[in-house]
């Protein structure tokens, strides 16, 4: 193939020809593997008197100078169904996409193709007002007009392998592994800037390529309207995976945003457990300690030793990244006392919890006003307050993070490091 590089705005529209002869004008380039690092195109769709016709990329022998396509044959196949391959011109020109590395949503103006060891194959990207003029064909006018404008003009290209097409490309031949997505690259505070930019249909595609965890990360930086608009677009049980995935108290906060009967549709969705936590919390108000607390916390019996204790814990490797304390309960829950990891690890092996553990502890009831929770914390210059009803029994905890979030702006709390784990995590027992 005569062709080296260009973009595809100079191809598409022009004559495919065999033997010299015209048998219909390029419309369309297919990509069967969009998940390549810079894929390859696979072939062109040639609009002919019989309809769109699909030419294997082998079967084009030359690019010439007047930007004709020589093809070995005529092709006699129909176009694929979109649905199997990705189209460049119908599926991403003046569509938007995500630059995972400028960590925004940016909209595509025209493609750079490029041919590589015999190979045409996608490049990048281009998103500046150049490939607009280029695609309106106002290029050459410009430089008759006035010349070196267009040469003026700066380059805003995006390298493929850095961009992120929000439609979930190629579904029934790529499977992309979500663990794999490139937007998996972005930090779920950025991930949530980019989902915020887009219509609840663009961003439930965007969701669909993440999985459930970095999906729970994201959503627990977005606002209520946003979240709810989300899950809205969302099939129920997939909505519900993503929730479980969540910090119980942000899990909490977004279900009792929801109508009755949509948070009653996922919580049937939901293992027996996780909704039976899910029920109790949302029942408290968003601004109060229960509203507000966390059910993913480390306890332990006061009957076991330190060195036990430490053993258990290396086995159980919690997930939460919270055990700054361990609680100490009975049998009915009721709490006992709580114990640092500090004194824990300077104990004597031998010592048993009770005899080593806090009992003073400084509790708040789950009635009590955010705005009393950060005053407690603060106050006592802790990590975390647990949450006990009238008979001592241990609810759940209120971290400080989630303190400052409730009596801070919105917009702020949400750009604030977190110390929990971001996903839901039930009571560990250690």
């Amino acid at each position: 193939m005569a062709f080296h590089d260009g973009f595809i705005s100079e191809i598409v529209g022009k004559r495919a020809v065999v033997n010299d002869l015209p048998i219909g004008k390029v419309s369309d380039f297919l990509v069967n593997k969009p998940d390549d690092t810079f894929p390859r195109i696979d072939g062109l769709v040639i609009k002919t008197a019989r309809g769109p016709r699909f030419a294997p990329i082998d079967t084009v022998s030359e690019v010439d100078a007047r930007g004709n396509i020589a093809l070995t044959m005529t092709p006699k196949e129909p176009a694929p169904p979109e649905r199997d391959s990705l189209y460049l011109i119908a599926d991403l020109l003046d569509k938007q996409i995500v630059d995972v590395d400028g960590r925004k949503v940016v909209r595509i103006n025209d493609l750079e193709i490029a041919n590589t060891g015999g190979t045409l194959r996608v490049v990048a990207a281009d998103v500046g007002i150049g490939g607009l003029l280029r695609r309106l064909g106002l290029k050459s006018i410009g430089k008759r007009v006035i010349p070196g404008l267009y040469e003026r003009i700066p380059r805003s290209m995006i390298a493929w392998d850095s961009v992120a097409p929000i439609r979930d490309v190629n579904p029934s031949q790529v499977q992309l592994a979500v663990k794999e997505s490139k937007l998996a690259r972005l930090h779920p505070s950025e991930l949530a800037e980019v989902i915020s930019d887009l219509s609840s249909r663009e961003a439930a595609a965007v969701i669909h390529q993440l999985d459930d965890e970095t999906a729970a990360d994201a959503f627990e930086h977005l606002d209520a309207e946003t979240q709810k608009s989300v899950i809205a677009s969302l099939k129920p049980e997939h909505a519900a995976d993503i929730i479980e995935k969540m910090d119980s108290d942000d899990a909490a906060d977004l279900l009792a945003e929801l109508p009755e009967e949509q948070q009653s549709a996922l919580l049937a969705e939901m293992n027996e457990y996780t909704a039976g936590e899910l029920r109790e919390l949302v029942k408290y108000e968003e601004d109060t300690a229960g509203g507000m607390m966390t059910t993913d916390y480390v306890w332990i019996y006061p009957h076991r030793t330190a060195e036990a204790t430490i053993r258990k814990i290396r086995e159980m490797a919690p997930e939460s990244e919270f055990i700054y304390y361990l609680y100490v309960l009975d049998k009915e829950d009721t709490l006992l006392g709580t114990l640092s990891l500090r004194t824990l690890l300077l104990a004597d092996p031998a010592s048993f919890v009770d005899k080593i553990m806090d009992t003073d502890t400084v509790t708040v009831h789950p009635n009590a006003s955010a705005e009393d929770v950060a005053a407690t914390i603060a106050r006592y210059d802790l990590m975390a307050c647990p949450v006990v009803d009238v008979g001592g029994k241990l609810l759940g905890i209120v971290t400080v993070d989630d303190a400052i979030d409730a009596i801070v702006p919105d917009s702020f709390a949400k750009k604030l490091p977190r110390f929990t784990a971001r996903h839901h995590q039930p009571a560990a027992r250690a």
